[in-house]
């Protein structure tokens, strides 16, 4: 079951953060809670079932477990020579891509070996963390927000695992604050400014969405096979849009404000990010999908500018690699994560 943790972002947006390290190497029922709800405040608390991510409705019934009693016998004390050290645990922070949230990590994060603490942030505008209506969404307020989230769950100096938006983000934490950063990994996202007409065609995309869908099963409709951006049947995708979906009086709507999203993609539509690439001084993986959105080209680039920067390529995955092929996500990313998160 992952367990939620609350943190307070830049200007006090509250996030929602999800540590999924006692799901490492279970089944896949690793989901986070359902999406919809800003995070609240206080600590960290137990969320009812993790299987609710895609049923909105059932993640409403949901609620929190309290710990469950403590054993009449407590252990024998001892005294301070006696009980060596604990070793510190590895931190890892995954970041979700735009419109994504926090558990459309747990079919890659549960085939992590142990061994390191694993959380997901559902970042603002997204999932269950804070919507705020005037923003702002801002590269500087991603990356606040996850720095934030490392300082406030001591995971630093944590690795930071990114897909899309939120590898920018990963990657842009870790040339500015090299203290709290060991290691990155990228997953599909490119260093190169995308270009106006990116953002004109994203605009018309949210236009033409048939929303409110009348049912769940219309959403994967839509988004797996009727969309015009499909160009075969794609189960992947219709999973990941209906997980992000909550349902309302008039039919299913995304749980994100497309305006925030459309908010969220102008600073990669309009600018490169070659620059605070170069600057990142940690052991980097840059990974793509042969379909994906990242070409070969620029992915080697990248992995040439960055100072200690290392190629993965997963075949026959597209954007969503990590979601729709998490085992050889995993096959690909695990020595690198293994070579870097071991003393």
């Amino acid at each position: 079951m992952a367990r939620r943790l609350d943190v307070t972002g830049a200007d006090g947006v509250r996030l929602a953060a999800w540590d999924y390290t006692t799901l490492t190497g279970e089944d896949d029922t690793g989901r986070a809670g359902g999406v919809g709800g800003a995070g609240g405040t206080g600590g960290a608390h137990a969320v009812g079932d993790v299987r609710a991510a895609g049923d909105p409705k059932a993640a409403a019934r949901s609620v929190p477990r309290p710990p469950g009693p403590r054993t009449a016998s407590a252990p024998t004390p001892q005294t301070p020579a006696q009980v060596p050290a604990p070793a510190p645990t590895p931190g890892v922070l995954l970041l979700h891509g735009l419109m994504g949230h926090a558990a459309h990590w747990a079919p890659a994060a549960r085939r992590l070996t142990g061994g390191h603490r694993v959380v997901a942030l559902d970042q603002r505008g997204h999932g269950h963390s804070q919507k705020p209506p005037a923003g702002p969404f801002t590269r500087e307020a991603y990356v606040a927000d996850a720095a934030a989230a490392v300082e406030q769950l001591g995971l630093g100096p944590v690795t930071l695992v990114g897909h899309s938006m939120g590898a920018l983000t990963a990657w842009q934490l870790a040339a500015e604050r090299p203290d709290l950063v060991r290691a990155l990994v990228i997953c599909d996202m490119r260093a190169s400014a995308l270009g106006a007409a990116s953002q004109r065609a994203w605009q018309d995309w949210f236009r033409d969405w048939p929303a409110p869908f009348p049912s769940l099963d219309a959403v994967r409709r839509w988004f797996g096979e009727e969309d015009p951006w499909v160009e075969r049947p794609n189960p992947a995708r219709a999973a990941f849009f209906a997980e992000v979906m909550a349902e309302h009086p008039d039919g299913w709507r995304p749980v994100f404000d497309p305006a925030q999203m459309l908010t969220s993609r102008e600073t990669w539509v309009h600018d490169a990010h070659w620059e605070s690439l170069a600057q990142v001084r940690c052991p980097t993986l840059v990974v793509r999908g042969l379909d994906g959105e990242l070409g070969r080209a620029e992915a080697q680039e990248m992995v040439r500018v960055l100072p200690h920067g290392a190629y993965a390529e997963i075949p026959d995955a597209g954007h969503l690699l990590h979601y729709e092929h998490p085992e050889a996500w995993s096959e690909a990313v695990e020595p690198f994560l293994n070579g870097v998160l071991t003393p």
